[in-house]
């Protein structure tokens, strides 16, 4: 369930892209740099095939949350960096037929209230594809256990993207996504 007041809906992302990119900073540590890099990959993205967004939005209309994502394409920079490291676990076909979560952040202050879930298995549920790919950083974190309790399973891991620092894993799960919550 949702804390009171927030409201998950379709999202502008080309207009709202500043706004949605200072939450990904917050929450992922970004410097300005990056933001600035990442502010065109955004953009970019919004222009592909299938891409589309949601936000969580407080009560005044802030963004604290976003998702978005895409049909994969085999061409993108994205399934060209980790092609190799499926190929090499028997994955390579996930490239296929799949909903790429490309990003999904949630601010600080909002995390832990089912904003990530409901922002993924909302987007999710809209993907004619029968499944769902993902990369996050591979470690033992909060956003690997929400990834996994709604079904995604490791098909990849310690893969290396240019210019990241820390090694990525890459998540699948077939679609809709587990819909019960954990126990607390």
């Amino acid at each position: 369930m949702l804390p009171s007041g927030v409201r998950i809906g379709p999202l502008d992302l080309a207009a709202r892209v500043d706004e949605a990119l200072r939450v990904q900073a917050v929450a992922f540590g970004l410097s300005e740099e990056e933001v600035g890099i990442r502010r065109y990959i955004v953009q970019r993205h919004m222009t592909c095939r299938g891409a589309r967004a949601l936000g969580a939005f407080a009560e005044d209309g802030a963004l604290t949350g976003f998702v978005y994502g895409m049909p994969n394409d085999r061409t993108h920079w994205w399934s060209t960096i980790v092609e190799p490291y499926l190929r090499a676990g028997g994955h390579e076909d996930w490239l296929d037929d799949s909903f790429v979560i490309t990003e999904l952040h949630v601010h600080p202050g909002f995390q832990g209230n089912g904003i990530g879930r409901a922002l993924i298995t909302d987007i999710t549920d809209a993907a004619d594809e029968p499944r769902s790919i993902l990369s996050a950083i591979d470690t033992e974190s909060p956003a690997r256990g929400l990834y996994r309790a709604l079904g995604y399973t490791d098909l990849a891991r310690q893969v290396h993207f240019p210019s990241a620092s820390l090694p990525y894993a890459v998540m699948g799960a077939t679609l809709p996504l587990t819909r019960r919550c954990p126990t607390r």
